[in-house]
Parts: C-alpha cells; sequence; structure tokens
C-alpha cells in the first residue's frame, strides 16, 4: 500500500525542479499520485477496507489543494504536471 524509499526516490529525481528538490509542488504531487495509485490498486483486491478508503480520499484532497495552488501560481507548471502525470481528463 505505501511507497516504497527507492520508488519515492524515483519519483522525486524525476519529477524535480533542480538538485535537491524534494519540496515543490511538482515533487508532491508526484509522490501523492503514487500513494493514491497504489491504495487504488489495493482497494481492487481489499473492497471493504474502509479505514485506508478514507486514508485515500485524505490524499486525493490533499493533491488537490496543491493542484489548485500551483494553478494559481503557475498555470504552465500546472498544465505541463497533469499532462506527464496523465491525471485531469
Amino acid at each position: 500500500m505505501s511507497i516504497t524509499p527507492t520508488r519515492k526516490t524515483e519519483v522525486i529525481d524525476e519529477y524535480k525542479t533542480h538538485d535537491g528538490d524534494t519540496g515543490s509542488p511538482e515533487v508532491q504531487v508526484a509522490v501523492l499520485t503514487e500513494r493514491i495509485k497504489n491504495l487504488t490498486e489495493h482497494f481492487k483486491k481489499h473492497k471493504k477496507d474502509h479505514n485506508s478508503r478514507r486514508g485515500l480520499l485524505m490524499l486525493v484532497g490533499q493533491r488537490k489543494r496543491i493542484l489548485k495552488y500551483l494553478q494559481g501560481k503557475d498555470i504552465g507548471r500546472y498544465r505541463t504536471l497533469i499532462g506527464r502525470l496523465g491525471i485531469r481528463g
């Protein structure tokens, strides 16, 4: 269910905007998206795991807030990010 440290490092390396970047909106959204994908796969097998489903909804809400921030801050970066991640559409 959770993201492994090696996979998290791979995602950070793929979406970082500069060296040492671990907290930009792009990285945060990419890591949250990876966690959401893992939980979605988990629910295909465990349909009645309602406690984890609440966690999934919280992650989706957090990702939505960060994307809304990025959309207001720089629409070009927002569109590039959602295109790379394949979300919103």
